[in-house]
């Protein structure tokens, strides 16, 4: 049995429609990603869903008994007075509980012979509920969940009206993971976690046996936990089985045969109203009316929207010299009272022109730090970062804090370089900025409206050194895949710290890892460092036990069933090497529009040897 089923959905805002129309069903198994274009509704089918919104027209039913964990986008009012307080609501029965063993204890002391009994009856009751409901192990699992969302266990005291949105956000997060509610539907989850946050997610929602929805503008992570792929767009949902992968070649395909059977139809409705008015009064005129009843009669196919996307064309940059960054002996930080609070050591660099290097790390480590100081911004704590040869510095700032607030978003263009308002507003329509769009103040963007705002600005000047950082926060996909087929484009070098793993797969050639306080240089790609930190992993894992035992330590004799290995588990192996697959053949697209045939040849082979392991593993799970 479902658990929503949804009827005839429609929303509307004033006189714009939001959706319409739309029926759908939630399976008790159901692993379901939503993607689409900002603005076409997504958040708003999730508030209908839930509850917090009711539909104009149509019906949504809930099973009885339903429990829903819902993390909204941006979150709600806390009632709670800390952020662990706020957490700990997931283990309410257990707490409730807890209080009732106190009081049954101390029952048992008051009793008196005669009802020492019944009183031990209900406390013996009251430990049987509490370990049926996980009392013996919340706390590692709540010391689990808040570390895999990236809290630490210090931050549960903090006061939510001190919180920032981001811990508001994870401790949101946690909370619902731990309730362990039938159905999750969460809203751009990954928006505040870095790698091994991103990762720990993943495995979670790979592991539950409850149904999830998610909302994400994240690639990588749909491929990742997704077997199905609804998307909101024009006011439509429309599903697809698989993962975003899968449905973006499914999709691909839906709209070619519609485009055909559109066009072929088209052409039938022309010859016929040509018949119709060459006949309609002439001899033929009956037959002529029944074929335009007939054409009015007919359902007619729509041609295939296509949506608006950023259109920025070709990024030049003028030549630098061979080096655009050197770093020597660098420490960055900052001074606190006076002292320096050291945050990374930086391995010595030098990045060269058209190099793509993406920074990447745990969140509050020191990268955006980092890009401060060897830009200049910031003072080094110790060493020195040095730019080469006529390097003009293209930086995007997180959160585009860079913006001039009170203008307007055409005098915002203007003021970069001295355009006609014409040549401005055919330039910002590149950025979807159309119409009276131009004359909006800019404290009044949204986040999207903001990016694109700062890229055009910032693409205008023709820098030949890009240094991004988050540069893909507030996009949707559309928009992603259209700023990364510009900075493949791009003729300039390129530095970028990101979480977008679809972006550092098919743009980084080498990586600055940022761990234990010190940032090094891997010389390869993002797929090479993974698989190295996946093979490290393992051989931590399996790191043989050194033969004896110590002093005065008992013999312990291995049966048979202990000594066996753990099962393979084939689905997770098959699902990484499906999402591999999926990251090459897109970096093969981009190498391929670049005509770099060295890469060609290089992700080619590694696209057969990835399809060799695949086909290989389905052979031994099938077996």
């Amino acid at each position: 049995m479902p658990l929503i089923t949804a009827s005839g959905l429609s929303v509307s805002f004033a006189e714009l429609d939001v959706f319409e129309g739309i029926s759908l069903e939630i399976s008790e198994r159901a692993r379901v990603g939503i993607v689409g274009p900002n603005g076409q509704g997504k958040t708003t089918l999730l508030e209908t869903l839930v509850g917090d919104m009711a539909p104009r027209s149509g019906s949504v039913r809930r099973n009885r008994g339903l429990s829903i964990g819902y993390v909204p986008q941006t979150t709600r009012n806390m009632d709670a007075e800390t952020l662990g307080e706020e957490v700990m609501k997931a283990f309410s029965e257990i707490t409730r509980i807890e209080g009732e063993i106190a009081l049954s204890a101390a029952a048992i002391e008051r009793a008196d012979e005669d009802g020492r009994r019944d009183a031990e009856r209900r406390y013996s009751d009251m430990l049987e509920a509490y370990e049926a409901a996980g009392g013996y192990d919340y706390e590692n699992r709540l010391e689990r969940v808040i570390a895999g969302v990236g809290l630490k266990m210090e931050t549960l005291d903090v006061p939510v009206d001190e919180a920032s949105g981001g811990q508001r956000t994870r401790a949101s997060l946690a909370k619902a993971l731990l309730a362990e509610p039938h159905l999750l539907i969460l809203d751009e989850p990954t928006n505040y976690l870095d790698f091994d946050g991103l990762s720990w997610l993943e495995g979670f929602l790979r592991r539950t046996s409850h149904a999830f929805v998610v909302v994400s503008h994240d690639r990588y992570f749909l491929d990742q936990v997704a077997t199905e792929i609804w998307e909101i767009n024009h006011g439509k949902l429309t599903t697809y089985k698989g993962n975003y992968s899968k449905y973006r070649h499914l999709k691909a395909e839906r709209e070619r045969r519609q485009q055909t059977e559109y066009v072929r139809q088209q052409q039938f409705i022309n010859k016929q109203e040509d018949f119709i008015e060459r006949y309609r009064a002439g001899q033929r005129s009956r037959e002529a009316l029944g074929r335009e009843k007939r054409l009015n009669r007919m359902e007619r196919i729509e041609a295939v929207k296509s949506d608006k996307t950023i259109s920025l064309g070709t990024a030049s940059a003028t030549r630098t010299g061979r080096v655009v960054l050197t770093t020597h002996g660098l420490e960055v930080g900052f001074h606190e009272h006076g002292r320096p609070v050291k945050l990374l050591d930086i391995e010595d660099l030098a990045l060269e022109r058209s190099s793509r290097t993406a920074i990447i790390g745990p969140n509050g480590i020191g990268k955006t730090t980092f890009l401060h100081t060897v830009l200049g911004d910031e003072s080094a704590l110790a060493g020195s970062a040095s730019l080469g040869h006529n390097v003009r510095i293209g930086f995007q700032r997180q959160g585009t804090y860079d913006l001039p607030e009170h203008r307007s978003v055409l005098d915002a263009i203007i003021d970069v370089k001295n355009l006609t308002p014409h040549d401005a507003r055919t330039y910002l329509g590149r950025f979807l900025f159309s119409g009276d769009d131009v004359y909006k103040t800019v404290s009044v963007l949204s986040g999207g409206e903001r990016t694109r705002l700062a890229l055009a600005r910032l693409l205008l000047e023709e820098p030949n050194f890009l240094v991004l950082d988050e540069p893909t926060t507030h996009l949707d996909i559309s928009s992603r895949e259209a700023l990364e087929q510009v900075l493949l484009q791009y003729e300039g070098a390129l530095l970028f710290v990101s979480h977008d793993r679809a972006l550092i797969s098919l743009l980084a050639t080498r990586l600055l890892i940022v761990e234990d306080g010190r940032m090094g240089l891997f010389n390869g790609t993002f797929e090479e460092w993974a698989k190295t930190r996946e093979e490290s992993a393992v051989r931590v894992v399996v790191r043989p036990k050194k033969k004896g035992r110590s002093k005065g330590s008992p013999a312990r004799r291995t049966t048979p069933a202990t000594s066996q290995p753990a099962p393979i588990d084939y689905e997770e192996i098959i699902a990484d090497l499906e999402g591999r697959l999926a990251r090459i053949e897109s970096r093969l697209q981009g190498a391929t529009q670049r005509q770099d045939v060295e890469a060609i040849a290089k992700l080619g082979k590694e696209y057969n040897r990835v399809q060799g392991e695949l086909e290989t593993t389905w052979e031994k799970w099938s077996s």
